[in-house]
């Protein structure tokens, strides 16, 4: 490995479903040059925007060798989260499918010291926090410590960047010979994007090396959900029959077809989506008008697809949303698009958020990178290091408080 291969923007992108973890760094001006799914579908929606590359590798994690790996400077992992969410069975790390995350930490062990990237970032379901009474995330923290990472974490919300409400945890590490000393304030760590239950697991974890980052408030809102539709025609055969419409306005309870009729009686036309959730063994119809879609979640079973409700001037319309649509709320509005609906909603449905990507390369790794490898690294007012102690053979860093 020549002396500065790891000092480019370069990167791979484990787990990469349909790419738009490479469109969100790409925006913040990485450079991908590997990338791997098991899914064939992802893939072919991964090509269709991206074009056929050579550095996309279709096969299991499991079977990918350390000389499959370019040098890279990052390395990143979206990896499933059918174990880890609320809505699955929880069996945690060990499940059948989010225990890949062990396939990539196998990776960077083999990969060696030399040739393991300078970072690292992993995204998944906030269920990741509290999976197994927490034990699973622990357990991967401290994976990447004896890898040689110290670790930061923080939960952002894709309601400050696109009308769709996504949490989602992240955790970056970045390689180190420190160890770091916490700060045990009470609510010392608790910010936007670290709320109570994540700064508590921080000060409740000490043998974990973290390296916590201080981030920069996150931007408000400027689109609603109307913002991001298609204008479709009333004739248009993807618009709901009137008795298929009547069903979900009946599957309502009393509290959310009240808030139906006032979108009907109103003077001009306003919007909402609808999930499907059982209650009680009955399957219900929910309604949500705060101008914000609900998560984009994978169709298993029919219950993730998402459904528009229009109402007003004594009328109703019911459809599903368009790939487009789900596109636009993930931030890839101009995301090329060739495939039936369910396979799109299934491809953006396991998707990250472009634009929280794009922050999140902004304000954390590049900064990080320009620290380590920018020959004069340029003034970042935001986002600088701090909350932490060295420890390092003849030398000691006093922690400060910003």
């Amino acid at each position: 490995m020549k002396e500065n291969d790891q000092q480019e923007k370069h990167f791979a992108e484990f787990f990469a479903g349909i790419g738009l973890m490479r469109m969100g760094l790409a925006n913040a001006g990485w450079n991908i040059v590997f990338a791997n799914d098991i899914d064939e579908d992802k893939q072919r929606m991964y090509c269709d925007n991206f074009g056929d590359s050579d550095e996309f590798i279709l096969g299991d994690i499991h079977k990918l060798e350390a000389s499959d790996i370019p040098d890279i400077a990052l390395a990143t992992a979206s990896f499933p989260c059918n174990d880890l969410s609320l809505a699955g069975a929880r069996k945690g790390l060990e499940g059948s499918q989010s225990s890949a995350f062990w396939g990539f930490v196998d990776i960077l062990h083999k990969m060696g010291a030399r040739r393991r990237p300078q970072l690292v970032l992993l995204e998944n379901v906030t269920g990741f926090l509290t999976s197994n009474d927490g034990e699973d995330f622990k357990d991967a923290l401290l994976a990447l410590n004896r890898q040689g990472y110290a670790v930061d974490t923080f939960i952002i919300d894709a309601g400050h960047f696109v009308p769709q409400s996504r949490q989602r945890l992240f955790v970056i590490g970045q390689k180190t010979r420190g160890t770091a000393q916490l700060n045990d304030s009470p609510k010392f760590y608790e910010s936007d994007t670290r709320p109570p239950a994540l700064a508590d697991f921080i000060l409740w974890h000490p043998e974990i090396n973290w390296r916590i980052r201080q981030l920069p408030p996150l931007p408000v809102l400027k689109r609603r959900l109307d913002d991001i539709l298609e204008n479709l025609s009333p004739n248009s055969p993807i618009w709901w029959s009137r008795e298929r419409c009547d069903y979900l306005f009946n599957q309502m309870s009393p509290k959310h077809r009240a808030i139906a009729d006032n979108m009907i009686e109103g003077r001009q036309t306003t919007y909402g989506t609808v999930f499907r959730r059982v209650r009680n063994n009955k399957s219900m119809a929910e309604l949500r008008t705060d101008g914000i879609a609900g998560c984009l979640r994978t169709p298993r079973g029919g219950s993730g697809r998402q459904i528009l409700f229009a109402a007003g001037k004594g009328r109703f319309a019911v459809r599903l949303l368009t790939p487009r649509e789900c596109a636009r709320l993930m931030g890839a509005d101009d995301f090329i698009l060739k495939v039936p609906l369910n396979q799109a909603l299934f491809g953006f449905g396991d998707a990250v958020c472009v634009p929280v990507i794009e922050w999140i390369a902004r304000n954390y790794l590049n900064p990080l990178w320009e620290e380590q490898f920018a020959v004069a690294p340029k003034p970042y007012e935001l986002a600088t290091p701090v909350h932490y102690v060295l420890h390092e053979p003849g030398k000691r860093i006093k922690s400060n408080r910003a």
